[in-house]
């Protein structure tokens, strides 16, 4: 039989506003959870890598060791690569792969590590198999989501509650799980995971800066990003929705009491030894 593949389409595509978000991430800010238990010789697989830059910390982080970042999309692998290649980094490759049939031999990483994965993938629990399969005995499957139905602001805005309800249908419409947070515990279980830490974590927007960063990006994200066209085609707006909804970003952004929270479910898997 043929090998599983990803059958989910990915909600956001690569358009700057995206990029303007993942490359502002980082291992401190995304993958707190997991550094305590990274060693400097261990070798491990960050799935769903995007531009690179949680890949390049890890990196710096295991000197002596290996970091091997995936994606499905070969166009945003050139920029990791030029991350890493910027950084100096020479301890890192990256290679295109699909999380529901990595190409790679059972127990070879000391971590397998996912950030905002699991939302966009059409078997979550599949994935996490795969990701069980090729750590070694002892190591660590890590996992953090967001969870789109928990995020929450001040103040409240008919505009933004009108997003979210939007911006879920459409990514569940495309294959995906937006709230997949709360799930991430249940999916490992399933996946035949047992030895489970499940934690949470936060990114806060409040600063005047904060506020036009975060407002912004969404605002672009919603008019001008492979979101808005799915959104569109899939019948679930018009144009004049996506105007309305980018409005509301961008009224939100101004306000000085402005506040928004993105909740995150994490998992740290220990694989039986």
């Amino acid at each position: 039989m043929p090998e599983p593949r990803e059958t989910a389409v990915y909600t956001h595509g690569h358009h700057e506003s995206v990029l303007r978000s993942h490359t502002w991430r980082t291992a401190a800010n995304s993958a707190a959870y997991l550094l305590p238990s990274l060693k400097p010789h261990m070798r491990i697989l960050d799935i769903g890598c995007g531009p690179g830059t949680i890949t390049a910390d890890l990196a710096e982080l295991v000197p002596d060791g290996r970091v091997t970042g995936v994606d499905r999309a070969p166009e945003i692998l050139e920029q990791a690569r030029a991350t890493a290649a910027g950084r100096g980094l020479t301890n890192v490759d990256f290679a295109v792969a699909d999380v529901h049939a990595l190409d790679y031999p059972d127990d070879t990483f000391c971590v397998v590590h996912a950030h905002q994965v699991l939302q966009h993938v059409g078997d979550p629990v599949r994935a996490l198999r795969e990701m069980k399969r090729v750590v070694r005995p002892g190591g660590l499957v890590a996992v953090r989501d967001a969870d789109y139905e928990a995020m929450t602001w001040y103040p409240a805005s008919e505009g933004l509650d009108a997003w979210l309800d939007l911006y879920r249908r459409v990514a569940r419409a495309n294959g995906g799980e937006p709230d997949a947070g709360r799930r991430l515990k249940a999916w490992a279980l399933r996946a035949g995971l047992t030895d489970i830490t499940a934690t949470s974590g936060t990114w806060t927007f409040a600063t005047p800066q904060e506020r036009a960063w975060w407002s912004g990006l969404w605002a672009d994200r919603t008019l001008a990003s492979a979101y808005a066209d799915r959104a569109v085609e899939g019948g679930h707006t018009d144009t004049a929705g996506l105007r309305g909804a980018a409005e509301a970003w961008r009224e939100w952004g101004t306000r000085e009491d402005g506040w928004f929270s993105v909740l995150h479910g994490e998992i740290l898997c220990r694989k039986e030894a």
